[in-house]
């Protein structure tokens, strides 16, 4: 228990540094081509034995090309599918879009999420559920956060929605990088 307690603090304060490093705009990314299908079907596979024993269906729809840094891409969009893959019931779906742009769109069906709180997902340490503010857990409310710090680091955006049963997360990318 006191191990456990001990990574997640040490996970939490390399978070905090990271965000840290993006706020005083020292986050560089490296500018390597990526084909972002090869980058999603990665993840989905990592990912594919925790769908399973959650009953949940991941597909992949598009390609897309991107010149960016590999290891900050895939955290982003690993955690756009962990926090996917902890809402979504069990029998639902994550769809993974990706198009020319290049855009990408991660999407869950599950809960709505209220407008107003939308915008604060990307703030840190928020958590829309208050039961889930309380103590400490595998997840502190960083991950959105470091996410909006790697997509702007790339030059990019992100944005959520939800409607018609789907929460989806929406990332832009300029083609002039």
């Amino acid at each position: 228990g006191n191990l456990e307690e001990l990574q997640w603090m040490a996970q939490m304060i390399n978070d905090m540094l990271f965000l840290a490093k993006a706020d005083h705009g020292l986050l560089v990314p490296g500018q390597a081509p990526l084909a972002l299908h090869e980058e999603v079907d990665a993840l989905l596979e990592y990912y594919a034995p925790l769908a399973e024993d959650s009953d949940v269906q991941m597909l992949r729809e598009g390609e897309a090309l991107l010149q960016g840094d590999r290891h900050m891409l895939r955290r982003a969009l690993s955690n756009l599918l962990d926090n996917a893959l902890r809402f979504t019931p069990a029998g639902g779906q994550i769809r993974v879009t990706l198009e020319a742009g290049p855009k990408i769109s991660v999407a869950n069906t599950g809960g709505s999420i209220e407008a107003a709180a939308l915008p604060r997902l990307f703030d840190r340490f928020y958590r829309v559920d208050p039961a889930r503010r309380e103590g400490s857990s595998e997840h502190a409310g960083l991950g959105l956060a470091i996410t909006r710090s790697i997509v702007q680091a790339h030059g990019g955006s992100i944005r959520a929605e939800c409607e018609g049963g789907w929460t989806r997360f929406v990332i832009g990318f300029s083609q002039d990088r």
